[in-house]
């Protein structure tokens, strides 16, 4: 996987879910993200220069397909550890939130691997209660 930043992870993830809605402004990101437009023009311009992300100066960002695989993978991430601290653990949907925030950025692809079947082994467990 690319070496990149959680910072700059968060950003990837934070532009292919607003993509999902329509077209991305840097204010856009700003306010999804509660940082400053300065530190989105940053975050845009190292994610260009390793061609996750187009943009024109005062147009709209987009992920390029690159960009956009390697949000999937870090949403997936997201998605499987949050489901874990919620539906294994019982953590509150707000700290497994932001639990799953911190860690996605950490956690080893074998580990992840280790969760997602762990999370689908229990979810059948419990379709079939």
């Amino acid at each position: 996987m690319e070496n990149l930043t959680s910072s700059l992870e968060d950003y990837l993830e934070a532009i292919y879910l607003l993509e999902k809605k329509g077209s991305v402004r840097v204010s856009d990101i700003a306010d999804f993200l509660g940082v400053s437009k300065p530190s989105v023009n940053r975050a845009i311009g190292n994610l260009v220069k390793h061609g996750l992300v187009d943009h024109e100066l005062y147009s709209d960002v987009s992920l390029t397909q690159k960009g956009k695989t390697l949000a999937s993978k870090v949403l997936r991430r997201h998605k499987i550890i949050k489901k874990f601290l919620t539906d294994t653990l019982g953590v509150e949907e707000e700290i497994a939130e932001l639990d799953a925030c911190r860690m996605e950025h950490v956690i080893s692809v074998r580990t992840l691997q280790k969760l997602y079947q762990y999370c689908e082994a229990n979810s059948d467990e419990k379709k079939s209660d």
